[in-house]
């Protein structure tokens, strides 16, 4: 009997120790960096920070697969042309279309921006207007609920606005903006503009737009980590749903929930300024047919024009009965898949550097942590170089409300105007030396990293509020931890 109580007392004595070493793990040292932090995509991290920071595959990818990731790169810088064309591999782009090639838009895998002047002084070419108007009758509100549709287009210009044609017939319109200034102050006397687009189309070539119409306008997202983003758990990114804020911290993470066009159902989606698309093989083939009016096995349309574009439908297109009869073949497809799922993400600079771990500690302290989640562990996966690595990505693929600022009137499946995904930090500090730019937010107005934080509102305006009363010693040790990203 002895000798049971005391094997129930060490038992004991190692529950409540098991558990102290778990909430241990939980609180944060930030006099040091935590092990492993600068290897942001784990051991596929690279350690090139130069313009071709976002270019390079995973570090830890097989050797007999890179081949297949410098093919599927091949791929993705493709010019594509018009059909009929001699190079039948390469045919059909348009008639309509946004861009020639993915890498136009990605510009070295990274991230776009709103042009700097207007047409014909300069083009959108890595910005693209969404369309939507809300819906007219009861098929159509049957459509959105079944989440059979993403939203309603425009019956003359469809979902998407193409500023780009091929020769011999007209392009939609062109894209158009104003801006308005906003003016932020810092409780220390410190003043930021910030300057607020307005969108418009001009030069319409097919009839006028819905008066209802809604517009919305998005830059080109940066590639690097997608692979390592779809190989978290599902369970993982539920754990921090909290759409009805159960636990009133002000923040309510809320799945969008998407149609998967492969397997005919509806499932969550994690792609996307609006996470409109469940895995990167549909983000891809979306793409294709949305900005280069290109068809794939999933998106079986050879243009995008709508029935009313009565010319564009009746032109030739690159459908091939070699490729499923469509003009991407599920083994270019496959390969671009491939290729955008293994993008390196650059390790970390200065993790502990006096000034980056008060940066973090304030970020940390500021609420910012509360959507963009600073770590997961990815599950298995088809590809071990994407399996079970602890990643670094600073979001939780979550929708949230982010203001009356930052709303446009777009409802993308249960993605609400004022409501976008948290965006992943990691490469937030190469964006510069790789685009030249450091445009941020879904349509590029934010012109540096304190502006992106300043249009923060919604859920993120308690978090916004507490930078605006830093010190500018707390304020730029913030920034130093935001560009250590």
């Amino acid at each position: 009997m002895k000798n049971i109580f005391k094997s129930l007392f060490f038992l004991l004595i190692f529950f409540f120790s098991s558990l102290s070493i778990s909430e241990d793990e939980t609180i944060i040292d930030f006099s040091k960096s935590e092990y492993g932090e600068e290897l942001s995509a784990g051991d596929g991290t690279t350690l090139i920070k130069t313009k071709n920071s976002f270019s390079l595959p995973l570090k830890n990818i097989p050797a007999e697969r890179k081949i297949d990731f410098f093919v599927g790169n091949g791929f993705f810088k493709r010019i594509w042309v018009s059909s009929p064309a001699s190079t039948t591999a390469s045919d059909g782009l348009g008639p309509l279309f946004n861009s020639k090639t993915c890498q136009s838009c990605h510009l070295k895998d990274g991230r776009g921006h709103p042009p700097k002047s207007n047409w014909p002084d300069d083009t959108a070419v890595s910005m693209v207007f969404h369309l939507s108007v809300p819906p007219k009758n009861n098929n159509e509100k049957k459509l959105l609920e079944e989440v059979k549709l993403k939203s309603i287009p425009d019956p003359i210009y469809g979902s998407q606005l193409s500023d780009f044609s091929i020769q011999g017939i007209h392009s939609e319109g062109k894209v158009f903006i104003e801006y308005e200034d906003r003016v932020v102050e810092f409780k220390n006397g410190m003043k930021v503009n910030l300057k607020k687009p307005i969108y418009s189309i001009i030069n319409l070539n097919y009839g006028d737009l819905q008066p209802d119409i809604q517009i919305s306008a998005r830059v080109a997202q940066p590639m690097i980590g997608l692979g390592l983003i779809e190989a978290i758990k599902h369970k993982d990114i539920l754990a921090n749903v909290d759409e009805k804020d159960l636990d009133n911290d002000g923040i309510s993470g809320k799945l969008n929930i998407v149609w998967d066009y492969q397997k005919h159902e509806k499932t969550f989606g994690r792609f996307g300024w609006k996470a409109t698309n469940p895995n990167i093989l549909q983000q891809s083939a979306d793409a294709f047919n949305n900005d280069m009016g290109l068809s794939t096995t999933i998106f079986k349309e050879p243009d995008n024009c709508t029935k009313k574009q009565i010319i564009c439908k009746s032109l030739p297109n690159g459908n091939s009965f070699k490729h499923n009869n469509v003009e991407v073949s599920n083994e270019q497809l496959k390969l671009i898949n491939y290729y955008a799922s293994h993008l390196a993400v650059p390790k970390r600079r200065n993790v502990n550097k006096k000034e980056v771990l008060l940066g973090k500690k304030i970020f940390f302290n500021s609420g910012c942590a509360s959507c963009h989640t600073q770590k997961f562990k990815t599950g298995n996966h088809y590809s071990k170089a994407l399996s079970n690595q602890v990643i670094f990505p600073y979001s939780d693929f979550l929708l949230h409300d982010m203001g009356v600022e930052l709303a446009d009137k777009v409802k993308e499946y249960q993605a609400e105007g004022h409501e976008w995904r948290t965006q992943p930090l990691w490469g937030l500090g190469l964006t510069k030396t790789v685009n030249g730019h450091t445009n941020l937010l879904h349509d590029g107005r934010a012109r540096n990293i304190l502006e992106a934080i300043l249009w923060h509102g919604g859920e993120a305006e308690k978090s916004k509020q507490k930078v605006l009363n830093l010190s500018q010693e707390d304020l730029d040790n913030l920034l130093e931890f935001l560009n250590s990203l």
